[in-house]
């Protein structure tokens, strides 16, 4: 498989100089060893840099799964003339990374950058296994531009990155229906082996069913009340709690990304009602097929996922009894974004608009939507093609 500079290659590169240790998350089949290995690439442009790389899914690196090997051969590839950098993929398979991990930040002698599986590295226990001298660089999918990048395509291949989506792994097999088979073993290993085997969850049904509910209803208000209320009503026995617990450890392994409320007028920060988008459509479609397929909705989870790759805060916006689909915030300042499909109707650009219209403050307000048109302004509200705007 081809290897393309993707985005989060700058991100490492700022962090050579950051003391913490980099850890490198997100779902399963994301890219993240190969970006190191693109890491790597450029480390060895420049002589100085001394760069000892470890994969311990490789038979060569076997030995180094005991701790005290790993330490020594780690140790014994030290160079005091230059600059050193560690770069381990799979460390979870060493028993008691953590120790020697610590151990070697303690000694200041590497600049250390992990991957791992998400069952090892979640977020939430990152800060527990290295004491909080973590620096996270959370990998989403392939975006648009990366997709474009790698298919040398352009802003016209939109419709078939919306239907393959971003699991670059997909685009080996030549069919979409095969593409998406390996889409959804992805998909299985992740609620396997990064939820049930971790959490030691008994209803292995229960939690997949919960994971489709928030697929089909991505980009729609949820509460764990209503999920709950929906499966009992098709005879599965649940609670709220239940599905609370769930629904934490389905975006604890970087299935889903939950997004807050944020009053607008107000500026707190709303807890109920969340929505959860999908790290990547081509789960939805493994999962679900063509079914029901709203694609304003969609078109919010690519936005939504973009936002956060563009290092946004991501929030829904409220404003008295209207919504905003997304406030985003970066550096104090907010965009205000609606997203639709098609807005050629006047009442559906009247309705898409009307919240924008009622914000009163100065910060900019964009309503994306699949135009196929140059972008226009409307009263102070720019209106541009999604596939535009998902590759400036």
């Amino acid at each position: 498989m081809k290897l393309i500079k993707r985005d989060y290659l700058n991100k490492l590169i700022e962090t050579t100089d950051v003391p913490d240790i980099k850890v490198i998350t997100g779902i399963r089949r994301a890219g993240k060893s190969k970006l190191l290995d693109l890491f790597e690439e450029y480390l060895k442009r420049d002589k100085v840099n001394n760069i000892v790389r470890i994969l311990l899914t490789k038979k060569e690196f076997e030995f180094l799964l005991d701790k005290n090997k790993l330490y020594e051969y780690i140790q014994s590839k030290y160079d005091e003339t230059k600059k050193n950098f560690l770069l381990i993929d799979e460390v979870q398979l060493c028993n008691g990374f953590e120790t020697i991990i610590n151990s070697l930040h303690d000694e200041e002698r590497f600049n250390i950058y992990l991957t791992g599986s998400n069952a090892f590295l979640l977020s939430s226990d990152l800060a527990t296994l290295f004491g909080g001298r973590v620096f996270e660089i959370n990998v989403l999918p392939f975006s648009f531009k990366e997709y474009n990048t790698y298919f040398e395509t352009d802003v016209n291949s939109f419709d078939q990155y919306f239907s393959q989506g971003g699991m670059s792994g997909s685009y080996l097999y030549k069919s979409r229906e095969d593409g998406l088979k390996y889409v959804d073993g992805v998909l299985k290993s992740t609620i396997i082996k990064d939820i049930i085997q971790k959490y030691k969850i008994e209803n292995e049904e229960l939690i997949k069913m919960v994971a489709r509910y928030l697929m089909d209803t991505v980009g729609n208000k949820t509460s764990f009340r209503n999920i709950a209320y929906a499966l009992t009503n098709n005879f599965v026995k649940t609670n709220d709690k239940t599905v609370a617990s769930y629904v934490d450890y389905l975006c604890k392994s970087y299935l889903f990304y939950p997004v807050s409320r944020f009053d607008i007028r107000g500026g707190g920060y709303l807890q109920t009602e969340k929505k959860y988008y999908l790290s990547d459509l081509s789960f939805r479609f493994a999962e679900l097929g063509n079914k029901k397929i709203d694609r304003g909705f969609l078109y919010e989870n690519l936005v939504a996922l973009e936002l956060i790759r563009r290092g946004y805060e991501v929030y829904v916006g409220v404003l008295y009894n209207k919504e905003v689909d997304f406030v985003a915030i970066k550096n104090n300042k907010r965009i205000y974004i609606q997203v639709a499909d098609d807005i050629t109707k006047q009442e559906t650009f009247d309705r898409e608009v009307q919240p924008l219209l009622s914000i009163r403050d100065s910060y900019p307000k964009m309503l994306i939507a699949r135009t196929k048109n140059a972008e226009e302004d409307y009263k102070g509200i720019g209106i541009i093609d999604i596939a535009d705007w998902l590759l400036q």
